[in-house]
């Protein structure tokens, strides 16, 4: 018997309607519906038998290990409550009869994998396979299964067929496991600049998980923050030079003459004191009120220089990412709204 190979006939209603990784891979739930018991599956996994019993519940149905795709649907076969689709929610969705997982999804290394990562293992190479469950499900990791708890599921990405925790949520997940400080930092990095995610988005989970506390993990966040920086000072660089804005000065100070310092800059037009500054704001202590804190004193800076006459423009790295034209856009828009204000207050520009 090979891998497509259907199901012995034991049943007067076969599995021909599944999908053919669902005809490999079933629950035991899924036999009974089809005339297949307790018994006669346990007769089918006997030593040197057709079938196997990969996890509590769910059947190979071929003798040899199983394949990758096959891991990960028996996984996620076991943590889920799995559904019939019923009507297909998706254009193109249209087997009604593929099934569902509810309440499951794919995380850590594994997920990570299936997100195009090329600094973690290989699917084949991963003794263990996260799944993300909620906490109320009573399931206990087994076999080639651990089970990753949350109070709240995050959205899960379709990815190659497979639910998979989004990037920060994967990233939390495989970082808890790991002790080594290079593959740390290889995955944040990787992370930041594959463009998968912000850094932000980052951070906040491995606070939501408490890893900040291990100087490992700090270190590597630090590296994350800088390379997070790099990236969006470049891409505001390209912003100015694809979409034809005149040139700023850049990375600049400013002070009132003999005065206090206003702050820095990212990008600054003096003649028509208009600023732009990245908003670079990460949690760092797990705390909402450090982050409320920090957007305080963004808060204040902005106010300080428009009320002397500088239009700020705020960007933040995930727009300059997704929506570079827009925010090119913005900034034109408050270069030409100069000439219709009052002119701004005399400040020094020093290099920062």
């Amino acid at each position: 018997m090979n891998h497509n190979t259907p199901v012995p006939p034991l049943s007067p209603r076969p599995l021909r309607h599944l999908s053919e990784v669902h005809r490999r891979v079933v629950t035991a739930a899924r036999l009974r519906k089809t005339g297949v018991s307790v018994a006669e599956a346990d007769e089918q996994c006997r030593p040197g038998g057709p079938w196997q019993q990969i996890l509590p519940g769910v059947f190979l149905l071929h003798p040899g290990p199983p394949t990758s795709e096959e891991r990960l649907h028996a996984v996620l076969m076991y943590a889920a409550r799995e559904q019939s689709a019923g009507v297909p929610t998706q254009p193109g969705a249209e087997d009604p009869h593929r099934p569902v997982y509810a309440d499951a999804m794919i995380t850590g290394l594994a997920a990570l994998t299936l997100h195009g990562f090329s600094s973690t293992p290989p699917l084949p190479s991963l003794d263990r396979v996260d799944v993300l469950v909620t906490r109320m499900r009573r399931l206990r990791s087994a076999g080639g299964a651990r089970i990753v708890r949350t109070s709240a599921l995050p959205a899960a990405e379709q990815v190659t067929g497979v639910p998979v925790a989004p990037v920060p949520r994967a990233l939390a997940d495989a970082v808890t496991e790991l002790t080594d400080a290079g593959a740390v930092r290889r995955l944040l990095t990787e992370a930041v600049r594959g463009g998968h995610c912000e850094p932000a988005a980052v951070v906040r989970e491995l606070n939501n998980a408490k890893l900040l506390s291990r100087p490992h993990v700090v270190d590597a966040v630090d590296s994350l923050l800088a390379e997070g920086r790099a990236i969006a000072e470049d891409r505001l660089y390209r912003m100015v030079q694809e979409y034809g804005l005149p040139d700023p000065v850049w990375n600049v100070d400013l002070r009132l003459p003999g005065g206090p310092h206003l702050g820095g800059l990212d990008a600054y037009w003096p003649e028509q004191a208009v600023a732009v500054e990245l908003d670079t704001r990460a949690p760092r202590q797990g705390h909402r009120e450090d982050d409320d804190a920090l957007w305080s004193e963004y808060a204040r800076k902005r106010e300080h220089l428009e009320r002397l006459g500088i239009t700020v423009v705020h960007i933040t790295p995930r727009k300059l990412r997704d929506a570079m034209d827009q925010q090119a856009t913005v900034v034109r828009t408050a270069l030409m709204a100069s000439g219709d204000r009052d002119p701004a207050a005399y400040v020094v520009v020093l290099p920062r």
